[in-house]
């Protein structure tokens, strides 16, 4: 088993093996011995800390029929480069892959520059722009596979290096992965959006047998659409846990979706972390703990 960050790159370089097509972009955070560097040196560029740029490059070189990816810190590559992102993949609707490590408060002693609790409502509000989050090595290996497939835009968001072990099968696009399905008598599911999420639904349906939990990857409006169906007749209450603002996130945009059902959200509130630390650490400090999810879920 290994992080999402390190499936993604292996995945890359295994794809790059059958189609000629694709090209990885890194902004200085590649590492000396990447994979894809290793088997494709001549389709592996080194851009630097340059991230409008490099987001520039990569919609150029989707414009001569090339498949880029392009990963950099999920701040950087939804903020600093917001301009590029959102005139080049959704303006232009350029087939670029915007693969972001550090998503959420996983830079963790980085700091609060590094963290990312915005990029969601940023990547999310591009019309066209496909957007995942996966869980654990297995569903990233399939987001990526998916996104080079696809001839569209996407952005997928990852954490640093820690590794997750999912109970349950990877989601495709359309698919709920369900971990406690929903049976009689169940009036609250929990929807979780990221690892860390997962982790605490996970934990606190252990403790509340009457939860259900169901796990999205997929979380663009266009994929939100497709699943709504079937989280509404899960449950009247669905509670969506995800390491983000509350602006923008998942639970908003499910509640538009769904108008008759009570959505809750459990996120990371408005409030700014001043200082580092460790990933728990921060997330408790923001308010994504599992008392927190089994509170919304009136519990």
């Amino acid at each position: 088993m290994t992080s999402g960050r390190e499936a993604y790159k292996d995945e890359l370089a295994a794809l790059a093996e059958g189609d000629e097509r694709i090209i990885c972009l890194e902004a200085d955070l590649g590492g000396p011995k990447h994979p894809f560097a290793d088997r494709h040196p001549g389709r592996f560029l080194n851009l630097g800390i340059a991230e409008g740029a490099a987001v520039d490059i990569a919609v150029g070189l989707a414009s001569a029929g090339l498949r880029p990816f392009l990963s950099t810190f999920a701040a950087f590559g939804t903020w600093r480069a917001a301009e590029s992102v959102k005139l080049g993949l959704g303006y232009m609707g350029a087939p670029v892959v915007l693969v972001c490590p550090y998503g959420g408060v996983s830079g963790g002693w980085f700091g609060p520059t590094h963290h990312s609790l915005e990029d969601l409502a940023v990547a999310r509000s591009l019309p066209g722009v496909r957007v995942a989050v996966p869980c654990g090595e297995a569903e990233t290996r399939e987001v990526i596979r998916a996104a080079a497939a696809a001839d569209r835009p996407c952005y997928v968001r990852l954490a640093r290096n820690e590794t997750y072990d999912p109970p349950f099968a990877p989601a495709g696009h359309g698919e709920i992965g369900w971990v406690t399905p929903p049976g009689d008598g169940i009036t609250t599911c929990l929807v979780s959006v990221g690892e860390k999420p997962a982790q605490l639904c996970g934990r606190a349906a252990e403790q509340d047998p009457g939860l259900a939990h169901a796990h999205l990857c997929w979380v663009d409006d266009e994929s939100l659409a497709l699943v709504a169906g079937e989280l509404a007749a899960s449950a009247r209450r669905l509670v969506v846990v995800e390491e983000h603002r509350e602006a923008g996130g998942v639970a908003s945009a499910l509640a538009l979706l769904l108008p008759t059902h009570e959505v809750r959200a459990v996120n990371a509130g408005p409030s700014w972390p001043s200082e580092g630390g460790g990933h728990d650490d921060i997330l408790t400090a923001l308010g994504l703990t599992v008392p927190a999810v089994l509170a919304a879920a009136g519990r």
